[in-house]
């Protein structure tokens, strides 16, 4: 298998993040989708990360998809529950760490504009969504729809999100007041699959 992607964006980490915890063997090549110069539309036409391409020359795009073609292969560990409405929760549960993956992505672009023509009113609306998906998914952990130490598509997601707004700094002290999400992550990047996922520094 080929995965196409760039090592900072956490959409790309959480695909490899599974890959590397089902032991699937894969090529990763590494493709900026802001450069215009880049390979990503041959495999995308969105021109968005990550793709997969299978042995059989198959391509997969958009991280659920990918994550939801992996599972239908059978192999372990299991990333969703057989029960179809719990698989569903977990889905849902991966969609709001999946946007606050996009708010924060918003935010890292508006910042990178001209100081001049950066637009507050966006950038306060992008950590308006983050808090709130940040608050539920410390709902969730509370709750017990995902566990600190159950490994699954939604509790992936949801450190990968962490991760990247870490990684970005665009919501400073978000653990504030989020025991239990602090927590599940602090558990998760203890994992070999997340330290060798770890965007690079520099």
């Amino acid at each position: 298998m080929k995965l196409i992607g760039s090592y900072t964006s956490p959409f790309v980490r959480k695909i490899s993040v599974i890959l590397l915890e089902k032991g699937i063997t894969f090529e990763f090549v590494n493709e900026f989708p802001y450069n215009g110069e880049n390979g990503v539309a041959h495999y995308n036409p969105l021109g968005k990360v990550p793709a997969l391409v299978t042995d059989e020359g198959d391509i997969w795009y958009d991280s659920p998809i990918i994550a939801a073609y992996l599972e239908l292969l059978d192999i372990a560990p299991a990333m969703l529950p057989q029960d179809p409405k719990a698989a569903l929760k977990l889905r849902q549960i991966e969609a709001l760490a999946d946007g606050v993956m996009d708010a924060g992505l918003v935010s890292v672009r508006e910042q990178a504009r001209p100081a001049a023509q950066q637009s507050e009113t966006e950038l306060l609306r992008q950590r308006e969504k983050i808090s709130r998906a940040l608050d539920m998914l410390e709902k969730h952990v509370s709750e017990g729809d995902i566990q600190p130490d159950s490994l699954n598509v939604a509790t992936i997601a949801v450190a990968c999100a962490i991760g990247y707004i870490n990684f970005r700094r665009v919501s400073p002290g978000w653990c504030v007041d989020r025991p239990q999400l602090v927590k599940l992550v602090e558990t998760l990047f203890q994992r070999e699959s997340f330290a060798r996922t770890e965007p690079p520094k520099s």
